[in-house]
């Protein structure tokens, strides 16, 4: 039950502290896409390589997402 909403908790900041801030869509797009990939790697495995992992991967997708965004 705590975990849940623990996780709940971090995902509403991400979001609100995200649309609050002004910056480059790139850094915006690494901080949101890791801390959502290693949510979800926590939530996946349920161990703390998978939550690296997530994290890695999510702050990848993010920064290219964001780059992509940048450049339009």
């Amino acid at each position: 039950m705590k975990k849940g909403l623990l996780l709940i908790i971090i995902a509403v900041s991400f979001l609100t502290v995200s649309c609050a801030s002004t910056g480059y869509n790139t850094q915006k797009g690494a901080a949101i896409g890791a801390g959502l990939g290693a949510l979800a790697g926590q939530a996946i495995g349920h161990d703390t390589a998978s939550t690296l992992i997530g994290a890695a991967v999510g702050g990848l997708a993010g920064v290219i997402g964001g780059n992509a965004v940048d450049q339009n």
